[in-house]
């Protein structure tokens, strides 16, 4: 994989704010060519910079969406089982490893304050899970 360039940044910048803006549009935005733009995001998509393009939803609070990130402890060499069981949770919408004090991160999305609660009980049940720290998620400032 090449280096990123300051366009390739710039790039990938633009396509964060908007997935579904037209090459045009991002051409002169950047002040370069619709071939440049198309080639770069063959290059990046090709190269496995770009995994994939996402729908984003407005913003959470107005579909009264509890969101939150939960870091977890985790016992000894646990990692695996409490993966495969926290995969089947419908409410955590992305599972990260980590170093540092906590050893995972869970982005958790819950219909409401039942759902969140009942979530929670159900983590400080599984196995392998020694601690764990969740915090709401308030507002989203930069996405």
């Amino acid at each position: 994989m090449k280096r990123l360039t300051d366009l390739d940044r710039a790039l990938i910048s633009e396509l964060r704010r908007d997935g579904r803006a037209p090459v045009s549009s991002l051409a002169d935005r950047l002040g370069v060519s619709r071939a440049t733009v198309t080639k770069r995001i063959d290059r990046l998509t090709a190269e496995g910079v770009i995994v994939g393009f996402s729908v984003r939803i407005r913003d959470p609070r107005e579909i009264s969406e509890i969101r939150a990130i939960s870091l977890i402890e985790l016992f000894g060499r646990a990692t695996s089982q409490v993966i495969a069981e926290l995969r089947g949770y419908p409410e955590i919408t992305a599972l990260h490893t980590t170093n540092g004090a906590w050893d995972m991160v869970a982005e958790i999305s819950c219909r409401d304050l039942q759902e969140f609660d009942a979530l929670l009980s159900r983590l400080r049940g599984v196995k392998g899970i020694m601690n764990s720290e969740t915090s709401l998620l308030l507002s989203s400032v930069v996405r």
